[in-house]
């Protein structure tokens, strides 16, 4: 079924992305084709939140092996717990395309899984509600309870919500809002139905851990990485960071990565209101002309990626045209604001330190 799904959903998921024209599977090659295939053969399909990283190939490589080592690997913490963090982090960021998702995969790993709606409506109350809530908890800053989990899911448990932390940015900024068609009120719980078997169906498949760890050159654990252990789970998500951080001080300008680094270390800092924009501007405004459109992307992404507009991606490709520059600006934006999320959700101190 896996096989079939993949070559079936191959144009279509592509058609997902906006800002960016992303690889198309036909014309992939050297690394870009290894994580497609990997994507493929482990995920199930080519699914758009991987498929908008590629006109960066490090950055891809980077984003899949966090995601697959993560969620996707076979682990202690088990399948369906880990669906039921991505689906609340992705609620409590305002992506409901990650919800719609996620939120299936968890409804079709319950036995007899077709439920009508999405699972998210239904974790506080559920048997997953004190994980949801734990996972859902709005402020990346610590130190807070661990999951409410055997020490030995921890990481697993910890990691999902990081990468998803750092996803549902990405999804916002480069996603429509669902995955799912456009389909009249009384037919959308047949597509939720069906969607729900699929996901589950594919999430049941056994993973064995490691496998994306070749995509990537070997990166020592930064201090914020204390809480995953020495786990195969660390050593990649140790890789994605240092590729995205790589590719961060190559594209973002220094005034920005300094900038965004500090703000996300405060934790008196951020937006308030129901706009971030006059927050951004009044943020961005120790910038040269030149880096603002750096700066107002990168904090938007980092901060309020539902609120990254058309005209925001447009000022900043007056000044980096390329799609490549693009995906690492905000790849590496919203993984610094991801990452604070580690140590406070493994119940220690927030030790992230900012990144220049």
């Amino acid at each position: 079924m896996a096989t079939l799904l993949a070559r079936a959903t191959r144009r279509t998921v592509l058609a997902h992305v906006r800002h960016v024209r992303p690889v198309a599977p036909h014309r992939a090659d050297g690394l870009v084709a290894r994580v497609y295939g990997q994507v493929e053969r482990d995920f199930g399909m080519l699914a758009p939140p991987m498929a908008l990283h590629s006109p960066a190939p490090d950055v891809l490589a980077a984003s899949w092996t966090m995601l697959r080592e993560t969620l996707v690997a076979t682990g202690p913490a088990g399948r369906a717990a880990k669906e039921a963090v991505a689906a609340a982090v992705s609620a409590a960021n305002r992506c409901p395309y990650c919800v719609d998702v996620h939120g299936a995969a968890l409804v079709g790993l319950f036995p007899g899984g077709d439920g009508a709606g999405p699972a998210v409506d239904r974790l506080d109350d559920g048997p997953w509600g004190p994980l949801a809530r734990w996972a859902g908890r709005p402020s990346p800053h610590g130190p807070a309870a661990p999951p409410p989990a055997p020490a030995a899911q921890v990481p697993e448990l910890v990691g999902v919500a990081v990468v998803f932390h750092y996803l549902n940015r990405m999804v916002n900024v480069f996603l429509r809002d669902s995955p799912l068609p456009d389909t009249p009120s009384l037919a959308r719980g047949v597509v939720q139905r069906t969607a729900a078997r699929v996901m589950g169906a594919l999430a049941r498949r056994p993973c064995p851990p490691g496998a994306a760890l070749e995509l990537l050159a070997a990166a020592p654990p930064p201090a914020d990485l204390t809480w995953a252990g020495a786990t195969v789970l660390a050593d990649g998500l140790a890789r994605g960071y240092a590729a995205i951080e790589d590719g961060g001080r190559q594209v973002v300008p220094a005034g920005v990565r300094e900038l965004v680094a500090a703000r996300c270390a405060d934790p008196q800092d951020g937006p308030a209101g129901i706009s971030a924009r006059p927050w951004v501007e009044d943020a961005v405004a120790g910038l040269s002309a030149v880096e603002r459109p750096a700066g107002r992307l990168a904090l938007l992404t980092a901060f309020a990626s539902y609120q990254v507009t058309d005209a925001v991606v447009a000022d900043f490709r007056a000044h980096h045209p390329g799609d490549d520059a693009l995906v690492t600006l905000t790849a590496w934006a919203a993984l610094t604001a991801a990452r604070r999320y580690g140590p406070a959700l493994a119940g220690g101190p927030d030790v992230t330190e900012p990144t220049g």
